[in-house]
């Protein structure tokens, strides 16, 4: 095995461990009125994030607004959350666009300190199969960081695929978005033997039973962005077959949540930020092309979360 190889099982062990005991974290963003970033907010809010726990923190991702950063941006964002995270968990960064911006991020995430790359979706255009292999071993040639290979809108492997990029040194795990749990189950059993997986659906407790049930019992929370509290309820009930209470939350929070969520395109990031700042948790509107709720939207996300967070016994504020 490579120098290179032994780092990445070492993370691969970290995330194993972490994703056994806690749910995994993609934070949010922290953004001023006028648009800039406002890093002191956003420390402020990821040391509470931390505080509750989760089995690994994966800032400047999809709900970290990845696609609206610019370089040095998030070259603070990764740093800050490095800083704060201290070795206590994983810090996997999100990277992407083509295989040189990705690659570019993948070194600024590195020379930050981060554990990991979540390698997000190419760009817009669709690939054949050898199209999405070679972005990673371009990626993997170049930086030392492990990676983690995401599968969602115009990426899609195949079981072939799938072992090829599991050849590649670095690259410890795939995470998918798609919901397919045959193509998924076909992806779980080419995989080798240590090989990580991650339930990315858009919230993801929704699935969180039916991606078990294929061999991908670990997930990413955006409810643990703004009510934690939720999110480990949740993750603690699955864990240890309370039924009852998966079910109970499921009804009464999660899918009114999708059901809210649906509406509007965007909104998997808008209900995620608009209900953190519902919470009194410093992380600012979003960057367009998002936008913010009107009153009307606000009133029914507040009346979801107020649900949510009876459910677990919890206040919407703790001031």
């Amino acid at each position: 095995m490579t120098r290179f190889s032994a780092a990445a099982e070492g993370v691969a062990k970290r995330l194993r461990d972490g994703m056994a005991g806690g749910v995994l974290s993609f934070p949010l963003t922290s953004f001023r009125e006028d648009g800039g970033l406002d890093l002191e907010a956003y420390r402020a809010y990821l040391s509470a994030q931390l505080d509750s726990a989760p089995g690994a923190v994966f800032p400047a991702c999809g709900t970290g607004e990845f696609f609206s950063l610019d370089e040095d941006e998030y070259r603070a964002v990764v740093g800050a959350t490095v800083e704060i995270a201290d070795g206590r968990l994983p810090v996997v960064a999100g990277i992407g666009y083509g295989w040189a911006q990705a690659l570019r991020f993948a070194r600024i995430a590195e020379e930050a300190g981060a554990d990991a790359a979540l390698v997000l979706p190419h760009y817009l255009v669709a690939a054949p199969q050898d199209g999405l292999v070679e972005p990673l071993r371009r990626i993997a040639s170049g930086t030392s960081l492990p990676l983690i290979a995401y599968q969602r809108g115009q990426v899609a492997f195949t079981a072939d695929s799938l072992r090829r990029i599991a050849e590649i040194p670095t690259v410890i795990g795939l995470k998918d978005g798609h919901s397919d749990l045959d193509r998924l189950q076909r992806l779980t059993l080419a995989a080798p033997d240590g090989f990580l997986f991650f339930n990315g659906a858009s919230t993801a407790e929704i699935q969180a039973r039916a991606y078990a049930t294929v061999g991908v019992p670990a997930y990413s929370s955006a409810v643990h962005a703004f009510a934690p509290e939720i999110a480990n309820a949740f993750f603690a009930a699955l864990r240890d077959g309370d039924d009852a209470a998966v079910t109970k939350l499921l009804r009464d929070f999660y899918v009114p949540l999708v059901e809210l969520r649906d509406r509007v395109p965007g909104y998997a990031v808008w209900l995620v930020k608009a209900a953190a700042r519902l919470r009194g948790l410093p992380v600012g509107p979003v960057r367009a092309p998002l936008t913010d709720p009107d009153a009307e939207e606000l009133g029914a996300l507040a009346k979801v979360l107020d649900d949510g967070l009876r459910v677990v016994g919890a206040a919407r504020r703790s001031d």
